[in-house]
Formats: structure tokens, sequence, C-alpha cells
């Protein structure tokens, strides 16, 4: 992977995020929102702009691809690059968490 690939996404905004998780399974751009709204629990909810704007990045920089489907709607699915953006940032979030989590216990028990 491109060094300069993994520095314009690590850290990744929660958006593109949430987005790449959604095209694990190959989906149209409605899904992708209903999708990270319903994940989110409804706490990011994507606008059409911010998120074809995002798809194009995506599709740009080869982490999501067009795929085709029977209904002939537009659906994107991750790239083995997007997977591995996505388990680096995944890996990054769990680091960020643990240590957060142990600051607070020693601040709180110690």
């Amino acid at each position: 992977m491109e060094k300069s690939l993994q520095k314009k996404y690590i850290p990744m905004t929660e958006t593109t995020y949430y987005t790449l998780l959604s095209v694990i399974q190959a989906r149209h751009g409605y899904a992708i929102m209903q999708f990270v709204s319903r994940i989110t629990e409804e706490r990011i909810k994507l606008g059409t702009g911010t998120l074809y704007t995002m798809v194009g990045r995506l599709t740009a920089d080869k982490l999501i691809a067009i795929v085709e489907n029977e209904s002939g709607k537009k659906t994107y699915q991750i790239t083995e690059l997007g997977m591995e953006l996505l388990w680096l940032e995944t890996s990054r979030l769990e680091s960020q968490l643990k240590d957060g989590k142990q600051v607070l216990e020693e601040k709180t028990h110690g």
C-alpha cells in the first residue's frame, strides 16, 4: 500500500469509516445511508451530497469499486485495498480505546 494513501486516510473520518463498513456487502447509495444510520443508532446521518462526494473520492482512490447488479442501480463494494485500510483503522481505534480506558481507570481507581 502506498504511504501517501495511508497518510490520506489514517486517521479516518467517522463517515469514511462507516461508509467502508457499509460496502463490505455491495450496496447502492440509499442503502449505504440506511446502513450507516442504523449501525450508529442515527448518530450519523449521511446526506446525499456528503455520500456521493465521498464515494467519488473512495472510488478514485480504489478503496471501493462500482459493481454490477440486477436492478440497474449503481452499487459499491469495498476493494482489497479498502479492506486493508479499514483493518488498519480498526486496529488504530482499538489501541486508542485501550489506552483511554487504561488512563481513565488509573485516574478513577488509582
